[in-house]
């Protein structure tokens, strides 16, 4: 773990606006720029990027002396997730504790190797997986991804708030689903609101580092197991995903190279 330069959590207070294609995205976008990336899937509970990869489903992480997983690379990116442990249609019925012990261990457990960026796609919320990793690892960021919609800003705000109680530096906001293209005729409409992420941005005196569309051809993309970055590299929104990461690295640009504190011992049982 000493060998990671910087850790990115890709954040947000609410599911379902589109925090997971964004984290994918922006990975490979930080690879595009030279950089040597890993993406951990921490929704434990939910895990889904195995599919935006495209890893079949059954196929598991190779393992060294019986303890420690090597990652699963796809699209020449470093990934470790649940998915790759379970079956996609294994529930984790696992109390909070049980959890944080499972993301401790694929931190902890994966080898890593040398990144100069581990992306991890945090599920929604401010729980126990959040706590887990603000106490265990010395984030080096936070990016939170929203929907203009009032009801996503209300719990981008939550999530915003738990990174200052931690002490984890947001580094800018993401305005997902920002406009509607139609596909047709061209006409704009914003079916979640307007301007959201502008505003939360500056209340909270962050950047708005990117405003994406709601887009067929993302989920199609991402679904397919070819996310944008890849599947349309000459795209406006992989031009989109580019300025992010490169206001990402601004951002961490002169933060200390050793940030990962050791983990202790976290034993998962089926009890």
């Amino acid at each position: 773990m000493n060998q990671i330069k910087h850790i990115v959590a890709i954040a947000s207070g609410k599911g379902g606006v589109g925090k997971s294609t964004t984290a994918v995205n922006l990975a490979l976008a930080l690879k595009a720029s030279g950089a040597v990336v890993g993406l951990l899937d921490a929704d434990i509970y939910g895990p889904s990027q195995q599919l935006m990869l495209g890893i079949p489903d059954g196929q598991r992480p190779e393992q060294q002396d019986g303890q420690y997983l090597l990652p699963v690379e796809a699209h020449g990116l470093k990934t470790m997730s649940m998915g790759y442990l379970a079956s996609e249609r294994t529930p984790m019925v696992w109390r909070g504790p049980m959890a944080g012990g499972a993301l401790a261990q694929m931190l902890e457990q994966t080898l890593w190797g040398e990144l100069d960026y581990l992306v991890i796609d945090m599920p929604p919320g401010t729980g126990d997986i959040q706590l887990t990793l603000s106490q265990k690892a010395k984030v080096s960021g936070a990016v939170i991804v929203t929907t203009p919609q009032d009801i996503a800003l209300l719990d981008a705000r939550k999530g915003i708030e738990m990174f200052r109680k931690v002490d984890v530096p947001v580094l800018g906001i993401i305005e997902n689903m920002a406009v509607h293209v139609c596909s047709k005729c061209g006409h704009h409409e914003h079916i979640f609101g307007q301007q959201g992420g502008e505003r939360i941005a500056r209340d909270y005196g962050v950047p708005l580092i990117a405003s994406l569309p709601l887009s067929l051809s993302i989920r199609e993309q991402t679904d397919a197991g070819r996310p944008t970055v890849i599947a349309e590299p000459d795209s406006e929104v992989t031009r989109i995903f580019l300025e992010a990461a490169e206001a990402v690295q601004q951002a961490l640009a002169g933060r200390g190279d050793s940030v990962v504190r050791q983990f202790p011992e976290i034993n998962i049982t089926d009890d």
